[in-house]
């Protein structure tokens, strides 16, 4: 049994498959996943698991160079969007808009679905190079 680390075998293993430039994104229950991209669905119950704590378990295991954020997110959700910057300290925040997120989904390695419910708590997150 593994012992440490994210214990979600879809969500390991799409970690475990990315390389350089590949994306992974986290969303709020209400996120439409197009039909291509694979969803890995949390969801539970009301916000559980929430997006943050998610976010927190995935940059555990993932090294990230650039984050894409909806500009939507830092006007409607100010306080995941300071929730965003404080664990993802200096990588590279770009904002675009909500239905430009949406569209970059369809090119993501999968989708994870949280329970949260806060408006617009969505990323995508842009794997990097481990040094």
């Amino acid at each position: 049994m593994k012992k440490i680390g994210i214990l979600n075998h879809h969500i390991s293993h799409v970690i475990s498959t990315m390389g350089h430039n590949d994306t992974l994104a986290i969303g709020d229950c209400g996120l439409p996943i197009p039909d291509e991209t694979q969803r890995i669905d949390l969801a539970l119950i009301k916000d559980l698991p929430r997006f943050i704590d998610t976010l927190k378990a995935i940059l555990l295991e993932l090294q990230i160079e650039e984050v894409y954020i909806a500009t939507e997110t830092t006007e409607v959700s100010k306080d995941i969007f300071e929730e965003i910057k404080k664990e993802i300290g200096d990588v590279k925040i770009t904002l675009i808009s909500h239905e430009e997120l949406k569209d970059k989904l369809k090119a993501c390695k999968a989708v994870i679905r949280t329970g949260e419910q806060t408006p617009y708590a969505n990323i995508i997150l842009k794997s990097g190079v481990v040094f």
